[in-house]
């Protein structure tokens, strides 16, 4: 399994370092001398670019490694490369998680599932950045599977502090992955009933063998096992790979006198090569000769096809038919594939027809229907296809539902999920586990006539749902009964589509694309469930309402612009006062991202136009700023729309403008400007003061949590400060006058022209 070491080499010959730290405990190759093993290894390095890491708040903020391990791998090393960037980085710890087949399913805020999920905890390690930094951490797997690899890192959780882009100084985190794989290129090919001789010195022997499809029962012989010098058989058998989170590996020791022993395989992974490794126990210079055999045990498989359900009953629907069928397995249709010679049946073949729906979105549908007959005395079998390796990105349900009159008399449904092959031992256990996996089981009786199971980032493999009726004991109805059970079976990308309170976000690594639940109003958990942490319907209203009404104090500004006949500006406070509508209110006049960026607009055009007007520059000259600084606002806002600079780089040069113009009048006129010491009291220092905090709000105290009051109270300090610092006109004039302008009635006209000459 997993071994965490440390080593001290510089990142730049780390590839050099990880081939030198695996050749020298080298795994041995085939039997025979040792430059025979040396040359029978090769390594292969692979590699990703770094990825700067986050603070975790859900599995978007992680960052994950997508690897391939080549077949015949006998070695595994991932070497954990960390670097930092910035004035103020902390000793933080890093968190990275391993997995076999598919992301790893994580839960570090430790939330709550969605009921009949299934949730396992991942292989993981945790190290300090000072640690990291100091020698690259790795990672060893011994007989690894072949396929798909999933590395994910993240930071810890993330403090809900809403920090403004370049407001403080912050710290990057990058994190890189490199791979090594030790392959081996000489593996013995066990073929079924033949044995084959080895002979073992001080180094493993690797063999593979090759397990069609309807394999029941696999057994592995050692047969004539003698050493040279104890007696016995000091052998070691090791079959299977190496997965993460679980290993599942069986292991057999034939240290006993006899001079053979044997592994008995239930339900071995179907079309698949199985990986065996022969060690000697002997110790070095020491041989051990003996043989190896496999034998199969299989069965050919009753194929239930829609043809011939047709054909049964034609003038009858699916349903109809299918309880019309023949309870005994002799009177259906014969599927040969698989089957071998004479052998009995195992399992009722139900085909499936896989249907692609959209990215991560698929719909099983048996083509005989819904529904699948179950009989006592046979399990029926369904094979999911999710072996494309564009699968593993969403969640796979399982929806079985019976009919209550056809479970009685204590009878049940047993239904068993598994990867690889599937269960078919139902007669004697119930626990679904077959060879290298550990199936996930259902139950339907007469008091519980639905179950659901729901497996979040299934790995990329052949699946099966095994299905079949337990029987209490000394029952012979039972016997001959048969249940119709229906099947709803789909893998979409978020369950529920995150429910009311998430939004599914479809992630990508290069070309793999995999989705996550991004929850709000204190909602958690992997699909938005989990409302230990949730706002009530009155809080979310009450925030909701706060937010909309807080926008309400930019009527002031509005007012007081149209009173001083400041048009553009009243524009531009209304624009503002209109696109602060929450996004998340019952009436979204537009999406949620649309409305960010126009709030954010609107803020920064309303600074900008604010500070001009304080200006008095002329009027020609005052419109054609108005425009431009509005166009680059809009642009930097484009570029990063929480960079902090963005906004104040416009503010900051119109304050400029502003500070210089003042300066010029206080020298023209001999004299403080604004020369009223009530402008100053009254107006300039409360609208000051009240954009002061404002910004102090803004950049520092705003946190998830505290979201809805910080932020309304600073939509009411930056209107109340506009409508503060807005300069009274320059020119005495009437009140409105700028009403006055667009008249609504009838005028008379007086020509008040002098006569030029008289007509006589």
């Amino acid at each position: 399994m997993g071994r965490v070491g440390a080593g001290g080499a510089a990142r730049a010959v780390a590839p050099l370092l990880l081939l030198l730290l695996l050749l020298a405990r080298p795994p041995p190759a085939a039997a025979g001398d040792s430059k025979k093993s040396e040359a029978g290894l090769v390594s292969e390095h692979f590699s990703q670019a770094p990825q700067k890491l986050s603070f975790y708040s859900w599995y978007g903020s992680t960052r994950l490694f997508h690897f391939r391990v080549p077949p015949d791998t006998v070695l595994l090393r991932w070497l954990l490369h960390v670097s930092q960037s910035g004035p103020s980085c902390t000793d933080v710890e890093i968190t990275v998680h391993f997995r076999y087949g598919a992301p790893p399913v994580i839960n570090p805020l430790g939330t709550s599932f969605p009921d009949n999920t299934l949730s396992q905890a991942s292989f993981h390690i945790r190290a300090l950045l000072s640690t990291m930094l100091l020698g690259n951490t790795s990672v060893n797997i011994s007989h690894p599977a072949p396929g798909d690899w999933f590395v994910v890192a993240h930071l810890p959780p993330s403090s809900q502090k809403i920090e403004v882009k370049g407001s403080v100084p912050t710290c990057a985190y990058f994190f890189q992955p490199d791979m090594l794989a030790m392959r081996v290129v000489e593996v013995s090919i066990l073929e079924p009933d033949v044995p084959l001789p080895q002979t073992l010195l001080s180094h493993a022997s690797y063999l593979k063998i090759f397990v069609p499809d309807y394999t029941q029962e696999l057994r592995l012989d050692l047969q004539g096992c003698v050493s040279s010098v104890s007696p016995g058989c000091p052998v070691r058998l090791t079959v299977g790979a190496s997965t993460l989170p679980r290993n599942f590996q069986k292991v057999l020791s034939c240290t006993g006198l006899t001079p053979s022993c044997y592994l008995l395989l239930s339900s071995p992974p179907w079309s698949r090569w199985l990986q065996v490794t022969v060690e000697n126990l002997a110790g070095p210079h020491v041989s051990v000769v003996f043989n190896v055999e496999a034998a199969f045990t299989v069965c050919r498989p009753w194929s239930v096809t829609f043809h011939r359900l047709m054909q049964n009953n034609p003038n009858q629907s699916q349903d109809t038919s299918m309880g019309r069928l023949s309870q005994s397995p002799a009177h259906w249709e014969l599927g040969r594939s698989g089957g071998v010679g004479s052998a009995p049946s195992c399992l009722l073949n139900y085909p499936v027809m896989r249907e692609d729906t959209d990215v991560v979105s698929v719909h099983f549908q048996p083509l005989n229907g819904a529904f699948v007959m179950v009989h006592a005395n046979i399990p029926s079998v369904m094979r999911l296809r999710l072996d494309t390796g564009m699968d593993s990105g969403g969640s796979l349900v399982i929806s079985l539902r019976a009919n209550q009159t056809e479970i009685t008399n204590g009878t049940s449904v047993a239904a068993c999920l598994n990867a690889g092959s599937p269960f078919l031992s139902f007669n004697t256990s119930l626990k679904c586990t077959t060879a290298f996996f550990q199936g996930h089981s259902m139950f339907l009786s007469a008091s519980s006539h639905m179950a659901n199971l729901i497996i979040p980032y299934p790995e990329t493999d052949n699946w099966y749902l095994s299905l079949q009726l337990v029987c209490p004991e000394s029952s012979e109805e039972c016997e001959q009964a048969v249940a119709r059970v229906e099947t709803i079976l789909y893998l979409v990308p978020c369950l529920n589509d995150c429910g009311p309170y998430g939004q599914c976000l479809l992630l990508r690594r290069y070309g793999y694309l995999y989705a996550g639940c991004s929850c709000k109003a204190g909602w958690r958990g992997w699909s938005c469930t989990d409302n230990s942490t949730a706002q009530t319907v009155a809080q979310q209203r009450a925030a909701a309402l706060l937010l909309t009404l807080s926008n309400l104090m930019f009527l002031a500004p509005i007012a007081v612009s149209l009173h001083r006949s400041f048009l553009v500006e009243a524009s531009v406070y209304f624009y503002t006062m209109f696109f602060s509508t929450p996004g998340e209110a019952v009436l979204c006049i537009l999406s949620y991202d649309t409305l960010q960026y126009c709030d954010f607009l609107g803020s920064g055009a309303s600074t900008w136009v604010t500070i001009l007007c304080m200006a008095r520059l002329k009027t020609i000259l005052k419109q054609v700023l108005f425009v431009l600084g509005t166009l680059v606002i809009a642009m930097s806002l484009q570029m990063d729309r929480r960079g902090i600079w963005n906004l104040m780089g416009p503010c900051l040069f119109a304050f400029v403008i502003m500070a210089s113009m003042w300066m010029y009048r206080c020298g023209h006129r001999r004299q403080c400007y604004p020369t009223s010491w009530q402008r100053w009291v009254f107006y300039l220092l409360p609208g000051i003061s009240m954009a002061s905090v404002g910004i102090a709000i803004y950049t520092s105290m705003m946190t998830s949590e505290n979201y809805y009051y910080t932020h309304s109270i600073w939509h009411m300090l930056l209107a109340g400060s506009a409508a503060f610092l807005l300069p009274p006109p320059e020119e005495p004039a009437e009140p409105w006058a700028c009403l006055h302008k667009f008249p609504c009635h009838y005028q008379i006209c007086r020509n008040d022209r002098d006569e030029l000459y008289t007509v006589t």
